[in-house]
């Protein structure tokens, strides 16, 4: 089964209504800009605030003002409504959505398996995959690339922009503290339910082991590691339904 029509025409709407206004806006500036532009530079508009002969101190107090206000306040404009528009064009490239290692499996996890990725919670963290199925939940991260990544005893580096080699939180425990945050998430929204929620690191390197608390698969192994965890029996089609709604909308 495809993931949730749910999980994807709804957030692709709304992120193509702000990127819409945000357009709308962006140009409504820039044209602001041009027309205010026109109006100071390309009309005698500015000749009234103009003084002309041997001004007086307070007239070409007030003439400097207006030729600073004319040369300023349309490219200030026209500057805020460019940024406006790139803003909202990188905001939804960036929510546009993204191959993860769950969806490009979608089609073998079987009926009533529903895929959200990059789901952001209301403490603004961003959970890079969970699947809602019959045994709860399962929130999936990725591995960064082994040649990008190493590890030091415990302590794990990911290679920066300029080849140095960074501090990086450790992928298990990140992935099992995300699984919480899932979890606390549900309960707030259903104070009767406890759902579960299982945490799994997707990894093509055999050195990454597994955890007492989180799991760590290959890519291809996602379909049956969801068939073997537990089913949840309290975890009804009504809670279901409405995780799934939520996954949209965690906020």
């Amino acid at each position: 089964m495809h993931p949730s029509p749910f999980l994807t025409v709804r957030a692709t709407g709304r992120a193509r209504l702000r990127l819409a206004v945000g357009l709308v806006v962006g140009a409504a500036l820039i044209a602001g800009g041009l027309a205010l532009g026109f109006l100071m530079l390309g009309t005698p508009f500015l000749a009234a605030f103009t003084p002309t002969g041997r001004p007086e101190p307070g007239q070409a107090a007030v003439g400097a003002l207006a030729w600073a206000v004319a040369l300023i306040a349309p490219a200030a404009v026209l500057v805020v409504g460019a940024a406006r528009m790139a803003t909202v064009v990188d905001a939804f490239l960036s929510s546009r959505p993204r191959q993860t290692p769950a969806s490009r499996l979608a089609a073998e996890l079987g009926a009533g398996h529903h895929v959200a990725a990059r789901v952001r919670l209301p403490d603004g963290r961003v959970i890079p995959e969970i699947v809602i199925g019959p045994f709860g939940a399962a929130v999936i991260e990725e591995l960064p690339p082994a040649r990008v990544t190493r590890r030091r005893g415990t302590s794990w580096e990911v290679l920066g922009p300029r080849g140095q080699w960074l501090p990086f939180e450790n992928p298990l425990d990140r992935a099992t503290r995300d699984a919480e945050r899932v979890r606390r998430w549900a309960a707030h929204e259903d104070h009767d339910f406890v759902l579960k929620v299982y945490p799994a690191v997707v990894s093509s390197d055999p050195t990454v082991e597994r955890t007492a608390s989180c799991a760590v698969i290959a890519a291809d192994q996602i379909p049956a590691w969801l068939r073997s965890l537990p089913l949840q029996r309290s975890l009804t089609e009504g809670r279901r339904t409405r995780l799934v709604e939520l996954l949209t909308d965690p906020g």
